[in-house]
């Protein structure tokens, strides 16, 4: 038998705006109560359909830049003229207790993250398509034109960061793409270096382990009566 490490798995996730990753990490939270949402900070302005606390930490430019020179940041990057960072706060606790953490952040969070903690499950979601994309940026109404048209062209240079994680999942149908995420959380729990030890918990492992031993005799007769 094993005894698996019972420490939790840190979840990276990012995606160009407009594909749908808030929505699916929502669903993976529904699906999966040993999952935790770490709350970046952002300076970036609150939209309507926001939730502070929920959605983003808001702060001012100043208090983020405060911040950073308080350390309070495991990692930060300045994205479309914004500043996101996500506090070291209770992460640490969360995995200490088994829990798995996801952090939803740009790609150049992830990348400092990568770096930091190369063990973390990195997770990229693409859109169906460009134009799939521009509608749901379109359809969202928070963004002028020219905000559109730049993260579009943004879009376009993140999905080349593509291959500096370790799965790719492309939102078109949403429940899939919801299910598809909550497969690789799963089978990265079964990774053979999440394996602590190796114990002793049944009569096979016994007469293998009484195998093992040199100068043991052990005929047939003995193992059939381990056996029965």
């Amino acid at each position: 038998m094993i005894k698996e490490k019972k420490s939790g798995q840190l979840i990276v996730i990012s995606a160009p705006s407009g594909s749908g990753k808030g929505t699916i990490i929502n669903g993976l939270l529904e699906k999966n109560k040993n999952l935790w949402l770490s709350v970046s900070t952002t300076s970036r302005k609150q939209r309507s359909n926001d939730i502070p606390g929920v959605t983003y930490n808001f702060v001012t430019k100043e208090e983020f830049e405060q911040m950073i020179k308080e350390n309070h940041f495991l990692e930060y990057t300045n994205y479309a003229g914004n500043y996101y960072g996500t506090p070291r706060g209770t992460i640490k606790e969360k995995l200490d207790q088994g829990i798995d953490v996801i952090l939803e952040i740009e790609i150049e969070g992830a990348a400092n993250i990568k770096k930091l903690i190369p063990e973390a499950i990195f997770i990229f979601i693409l859109p169906p398509s460009l134009k799939a994309m521009v509608k749901r940026l379109k359809k969202r109404g928070t963004d002028s034109k020219e905000k559109i048209l730049e993260r579009f062209h943004q879009a376009y240079k993140e999905i080349n960061e593509v291959t500096k994680y370790n799965y790719v999942v492309v939102n078109d149908v949403l429940e899939e793409a919801i299910e598809k995420v909550s497969s690789i959380i799963k089978a990265e729990k079964c990774r053979v270096d999440r394996i602590e030890e190796v114990f002793v918990d049944t009569k096979e492992e016994e007469i293998h382990e009484l195998l093992m031993e040199e100068d043991k005799e052990f005929d047939n007769e003995n193992i059939s009566e381990k056996l029965d």
